[in-house]
């Protein structure tokens, strides 16, 4: 599972995922169906994402399934941006659709 922060149009969103990347297609698929065709990409650590979030963390990965893949953690962009250090963020991964 990865944990990531995604800067889109409307702002920052923390999302949890069993796909590989964030660029993968069927990820891109997903986004797209969201409407965010557009985004930066920050993968948080899980323990990181965890401490930060607290109970609301586990109720999130408990309705994380095989068949559900992605789930969104936080669409407050405000505390999302405000729960990490830029430096807590890994490398950035950059998808812009055709």
């Amino acid at each position: 599972m990865k944990c990531l922060m995604l800067f889109t149009g409307s702002g920052p969103l923390v999302i949890l995922t069993t796909m590989g990347s964030a660029t993968d297609a069927p990820m891109v698929d997903k986004l797209r169906a969201k409407g965010i065709e557009k985004f930066i990409a920050y993968e948080i650590p899980i323990d990181l994402a965890k401490d930060r979030y607290g109970g609301h963390f586990n109720v999130v990965v408990q309705d994380l399934h095989e068949s559900d893949d992605l789930r969104v953690l936080d669409y407050n962009g405000e505390r999302a941006f405000r729960l990490f250090k830029l430096d807590e963020l890994g490398t950035a991964i950059k998808y812009e659709g055709a």
